[in-house]
């Protein structure tokens, strides 16, 4: 079997394509497709579907040579990770490298004690290459990643040691903001795995400690509407619990309602969806009792229908 993670196949005798996601053994393999189910499948009964993926397992770009930059980069590693626009539940690990120096890596997995080699190579300075693809509803399932790299540049340098970030992700790993990076050409939720411990500050830990209790604390203004939906408020929403879903969109909802209530806003306007309903149950039990409510109402049905809440200020 020579087919590797990342790549887009399509079954043989059925009309089902997906994204390669996990080798299961030497014979089988397990393909996302596009309902986001992981199905494992015979080799023999895929068959690769060319130019269709964004990515293959192992993908550098060509295009970066080895040179000396005017100015030399000595930090710059990353691993990168891409959500598939495609396949909303298959995810892509990068590796990138955007420091001056030439790198050697092995990347390899671990699960339950064993280790699997999934690939190795050379990445010039301005390159990337493709680790590894996973879907998200295996999250708890993911192997332990272990990634070994090291840096070599020609001429006169900084001698740096070799590189070993071990981690097992967890949903809380995709709590940050996704950032564009120019090599990928896209979002990614980046990871530095060369940076170095940062150094404290005396001055501004000193500053930190005496400074003034009744220092005045910005709040920003609301608006006049305010989006609940999880993907207008985190990045990271699809690795999130129905449970923590709820409970950020409250948070937010608290957040900004007493936002409102401080630069005396008339009103404010909550768009909460329609959907089960839970949310705008929940939101209208809290302002049912809130000493600062006036009242409460569907907002405009003609645009929103039943999915948004304005509530009017004392």
């Amino acid at each position: 079997m020579n087919y590797k993670l990342g790549e887009f196949v399509r079954f043989v005798n059925e009309r089902r394509e997906g994204f390669i996601t996990r080798i299961i053994d030497e014979s089988t393999i397990a393909v996302t497709d596009d309902d986001g189910f992981e199905i494992p499948v015979l080799a023999s009964q895929v068959t690769r579907v060319h130019g269709k993926s964004d990515f293959t397992a192992i993908q550098v770009n060509k295009e970066s040579t080895l040179k000396q930059p005017d100015q030399f980069i000595s930090n710059g590693i990353f691993i990168g990770i891409t959500d598939d626009k495609r396949l909303g539940s298959v995810v892509h690990f990068n590796l990138i490298n955007t420091s001056s120096y030439q790198i050697l890596f092995t990347f390899n997995t671990e699960k339950n004690q064993e280790f699997n080699g999934e690939c190795s190579g050379q990445l010039n300075p301005e390159a990337m290459v493709q680790l590894y693809s996973a879907s998200l509803n295996e999250l708890d399932l993911w192997p332990k990643f272990h990634l070994q790299v090291l840096l070599y540049a020609p001429g006169k340098h900084e001698i740096k040691k070799p590189i070993l970030f071990s981690d097992k992700f967890k949903a809380k790993d995709f709590s940050g903001t996704k950032k564009h990076d120019a090599i990928l050409g896209k979002e990614a939720w980046m990871i530095q795995i060369d940076s170095e411990v940062p150094l404290i500050d005396p001055q501004k830990l000193k500053e930190s400690f005496f400074r003034p209790s009744s220092e005045k604390i910005e709040i920003p203004n609301p608006g006049k509407e305010v989006d609940l939906h999880i993907e207008k408020i985190r990045d990271d929403y699809q690795f999130l619990k129905n449970s923590e879903i709820l409970d950020i969109q409250l948070n937010h909802f608290k957040k900004n309602l007493d936002a409102a209530i401080v630069h005396k806003l008339q009103s404010i306007i909550f768009i909460h969806g329609s959907g089960n309903g839970i949310l705008r149950n929940e939101l209208h039990k809290i302002i049912s009792k809130h000493p600062q409510v006036k009242t409460f109402m569907d907002a405009r049905k003609e645009k929103f229908g039943y999915g948004a809440t304005e509530i009017v200020l004392k």
